[in-house]
């Protein structure tokens, strides 16, 4: 049997920084301070205002980030320390991924007149870049 490279990269571990996506505080991040089972974890999010929890695992989604030398049960001052040095926040805003939640948010928020608006600005866009493809 040879040894093959996992098509897993996101493992639930204690320091994984974690996106919840229901409860009162969906759509924050949050930091896997300890596993309870196989169903649930011990989250805590001082930097995003998101209180120390049990939270189960279907209401989360694994980020690619994670903070490093995070001990077991690390307490809020701990993690915010590590939150801070590490610049988590800073790349999770950077990401992506919260850049297309921020814009699917802010499409939402759209009144009627806005949407009109840009369905205008895209037909604009499209038609300069139409007549610039038929030039060169």
């Amino acid at each position: 049997m040879s040894s093959q490279d996992s098509n897993f990269k996101r493992f639930v571990e204690v320091g994984r920084v974690v996106l919840l996506n229901s409860g009162p505080s969906a759509g924050k991040i949050a930091v896997i301070v300890e596993i309870i089972d196989h169903n649930r974890a011990i989250i805590d999010g001082p930097l995003t205002s998101v209180s120390r929890q049990a939270f189960p695992y279907r209401h989360l989604s694994l980020t690619p980030l994670r903070l490093t030398n995070l001990p077991r049960g690390a307490g809020a001052g701990c993690i915010r320390r590590q939150l801070e040095k590490e610049g988590i926040v800073a790349k999770w805003e950077s990401s992506s991924w919260a850049k297309r939640r921020a814009a699917m948010g802010k499409r939402r928020t759209l009144n009627d007149f806005q949407r009109f608006e840009v369905m205008l600005a895209k037909k604009a866009r499209r038609d300069a870049v139409r007549k610039a493809l038929a030039k060169a």
